[in-house]
């Protein structure tokens, strides 16, 4: 793979991450209705919307580079920072399998990784660092 498709250009990257900006917009909205339309307690909005960053607790460590997490935590940090967690979870919700009330956990879940995205942050490569 060439290093342009690995490197986008700005103007391309710019425009990637306004959009993921407005589905965290979108997607953050959608679990409000959500929550309010389930009657349910609401913890699952407030796990989901933190919940993925419990990764970073485990990346702590000294010696580390400003930014960087300790590889340790970096595969518990990837799955948590990837779309297929939230999509199983709120299809499992429209479907009955799972209660209503993670419908929105699901879509909060979704939108704190589109914001994430939004604000340059991604995946992490195996030494903890963020990748471009």
């Amino acid at each position: 793979m060439s290093a342009r498709a690995l490197h986008p250009p700005a103007p391309l990257r710019r425009h990637r991450r306004a959009a993921y900006g407005v589905a965290a917009a979108g997607l953050a909205s959608a679990a409000v209705a959500a929550w309010l339309m389930s009657g349910t307690g609401g913890w699952q909005l407030a796990a989901f919307a933190m919940g993925p960053d419990v990764a970073l607790l485990a990346g702590f460590g000294r010696d580390l580079e400003p930014g960087r997490l300790h590889p340790r935590a970096v595969p518990l940090y990837n799955a948590l920072h990837r779309f297929a967690g939230p999509v199983a979870l709120t299809a499992l919700a429209v479907t009955g399998v799972v209660p209503a009330g993670f419908l929105a956990g699901g879509l909060v879940w979704g939108a704190h990784i589109a914001m994430d995205r939004s604000l340059g942050y991604g995946l992490r490569t195996r030494d903890g660092r963020q990748r471009v």
